[in-house]
């Protein structure tokens, strides 16, 4: 028998294999999806204010932060790269900010972009920790 022509069964992968890898794969992005989706609808809200004055701004943006926790672990948990992780949750943070700028009542900002990559930062450490 001819060695270097000759194939191993266990060489071909399980038949719709390739299929069941893609969709897992697409199937790991549609939570980061559906929740930047989230994070959208709530930025086109106007005027959030609650009224508790100091309270108010500090709820916010621990709010903010915990949001974009949970967007940059989602992200990591699809992409199982840290670096993209944060980046791409950070990159979408900006767009959020620049969104709010069209909205009434609402404003863009670099600090609360700046505060939510912190949040995209913490939830990509947390999502490295429970991975392993």
């Amino acid at each position: 028998m001819n060695l270097i022509g000759a194939r191993s069964e266990r060489c071909i992968p399980p038949s719709g294999y390739a299929q069941r890898v893609a969709a897992s794969r697409l199937n790991a992005w549609v939570p980061v999806v559906l929740w930047a989706g989230l994070i959208f609808a709530f930025s086109a809200i106007p005027e959030l204010g609650t009224g508790l004055g100091t309270w108010d701004t500090v709820l916010r943006k621990l709010a903010h932060m915990a949001e974009y926790a949970i967007l940059g672990g989602l992200i990591f948990r699809a992409s199982r790269r840290a670096p993209a992780a944060f980046m791409l949750a950070s990159a979408y943070a900006v767009t959020d900010e620049f969104h709010q700028t069209f909205v009434r009542g609402r404003h863009g900002s670099p600090v609360d972009w700046l505060i939510d990559s912190v949040g995209a930062l913490i939830g990509v450490m947390v999502a490295i920790r429970l991975s392993e």
